[in-house]
């Protein structure tokens, strides 16, 4: 699987979805820190990416285009780093399973 990691995630989440056998760029990596949500959007359809965020934003624009790429929508509150790596690292499972079930977005708690 592939990810594209929002703006508001640490750099260090891609290495760790590299280490567990995935592919995985942060928006920095891709020159893309700065830019707009349309823009990571098209990236991340591009690439065959799914958007990794906290953000609502993409969640809604997701479940209102018909196609696009998927959404992982993190919803954490506020939570310590590591602990954010720690709960998406042991919701791959179930993240992959929703992704190839056809779900646009995937809500982690």
């Amino acid at each position: 699987m592939k990810f594209l990691l929002d703006a508001q995630l640490p750099p260090h989440l891609a290495k760790a979805l590299t280490r567990a056998g995935h592919g995985a760029k942060h928006v920095y990596d891709c020159g893309l820190l700065t830019a707009k949500d349309r823009d990571i959007w098209q990236f991340a359809t591009k690439e065959g990416a799914a958007v990794v965020t906290k953000d609502s934003d993409f969640a809604a624009m997701r479940m209102h285009a018909p196609s696009g790429p998927a959404v992982i929508w993190l919803r954490l509150g506020n939570v310590s780093n590591d602990a954010v790596i720690k709960v998406l690292l042991s919701s791959l499972p179930e993240i992959a399973a929703a992704i190839e079930a056809g779900e646009g977005v995937v809500e982690v708690r």
